[in-house]
């Protein structure tokens, strides 16, 4: 049968991050050994009070339909944390946990956009954020970032871009792919421009506890610090905090009328999120907590490894990152240059560059819209480091 595919799905990208990570698989399959910078998930496993939670869990026979927005138990949990670590007030009825925080992020979109909507992303931009926002029937607006400040908006850049159709903004700190942490001053900026054209601030904060250098304040409790009074609605996520990616437990905070019309959404999609990851999800948001200090180290370390060493590459230039897993170095010297008889034009040509050369993934900055730019992450260990960046030093050796 031939078929005719709807326009959505023609409009739509595919995630060129998972298909690179389906040919470093490919390239493992057939006995080729390939170091991965490309991943987007912790390489620790999850903590074990957290696993026990969910085998009880299994045991107990707790396996069957949760509430349609989440056990009320796991709301509380959530109502908790957000009092203890993020300083927010939030009632059981403005919470709604998903399968995940990108459906959350999902089901915002279709709760609120629709065709002739414009919604602002910001360049380097999580590569869901823009099709998100394409899936409402809706237009992604993308504004610019200064590189060299945190990847913090350009302000001249949005508001050279303002029109009547701009009914929010998806901001991203700290951010994927650059770990860019913006500044409190950025923030109450966007804030206020927000609250003066009444768009409303979709604030992903999937990487909150994974900061470096600072605390981290969320952007609802900056909102309430300035007492601004935009719109905000605040998505979270236990998979990178928690090692808990494969779980699929991510939540969202805010205005009761939007998390109903979210869960009305998610209701005709997938129901509740699993019954067992919303036991775990208890236990992780309740227990023991020093195995998230113990990660957020162990991270550290590893950044400071790899920026070190991404500086010492010749041509490239790389930020520090303050927040998440991933180094965003400027590999913009090598565009135009030949590479075994081939013109690299772009990030993806340096990217295939350097996984065929060096067999190291890397994942192209041209598809987070920042050309010349590379995502390496490192969630993984300081020897695996040291290792595929001296094969990518030796691999742009061979450049001319």
């Amino acid at each position: 049968m031939k078929y005719k595919f709807s326009d959505r799905v023609l409009n739509v990208n595919p995630s060129f991050t998972l298909q690179m990570a389906t040919r470093a698989a490919e390239m493992r399959a057939k006995g080729i050994p390939v170091v991965n910078f490309g991943v987007g998930e912790p390489d620790f496993n999850t903590p074990a009070h957290i696993r026990n939670a969910g085998k009880k869990a299994m045991d107990d026979g707790f396996t069957k339909y949760t509430a349609g927005p989440g056990m009320i138990e796991l709301r509380e949990a959530i109502i908790q944390k957000l009092k203890r670590e993020n300083g927010l007030d939030f009632n059981l009825d403005q919470i709604l946990v998903s399968n995940g925080e990108k459906q959350s992020l999902y089901n915002v979109c279709q709760a609120l956009f629709q065709e002739g909507d414009e919604v602002i992303n910001f360049s380097p931009y999580w590569v869901s954020f823009p099709e998100m926002v394409k899936l409402a029937s809706a237009n992604p607006i993308i504004v610019k970032t200064d590189s060299k400040q945190n990847f913090e908006p350009d302000f001249a850049d949005l508001e050279s871009k303002i029109t009547p159709n701009i009914k929010g903004i998806i901001m991203n700190s700290p951010s994927n792919p650059t770990g860019g942490v913006w500044r409190e001053e950025a923030i109450v900026k966007l804030l206020k421009l927000a609250k003066q054209h009444n768009w409303i601030i979709i604030s992903d904060e999937c990487y909150e506890r994974l900061v470096f250098e600072e605390s981290f304040v969320s952007i609802e409790k900056i909102n309430q610090n300035h007492q601004i009074g935009a719109e905000v609605l605040t998505c979270m996520s236990l998979s990178k905090t928690y090692a808990m990616t494969g779980w699929r437990i991510g939540y969202t905070a805010g205005d009761k009328a939007l998390t109903k019309a979210m869960a009305k959404i998610q209701g005709q999609a997938t129901s509740c999120a699993n019954s067992i990851g919303q036991k775990a999800a208890i236990e992780a948001l309740t227990g023991d907590q020093s195995c998230v200090d113990e990660m957020r180290g162990n991270y550290k370390a590893r950044r400071d490894v790899m920026v070190s060493l991404l500086n010492n590459l010749p041509g490239v230039e790389c930020e520090n990152p303050g927040g998440a897993f991933y180094a965003f170095p400027d590999f913009s010297f090598y565009l135009g240059k030949k590479a075994d008889g081939k013109i690299l034009e772009d990030s993806f040509d340096i990217s295939e560059y350097i996984l065929g050369s060096a067999k190291v993934v890397t994942i192209p900055g041209d598809g987070f819209g920042a050309p010349g730019y590379v995502r390496f992450s490192f969630a993984t260990s300081i020897e695996i480091i040291q290792d595929g960046l001296e094969k990518v030093k030796s691999a742009l050796e061979q450049i001319v």
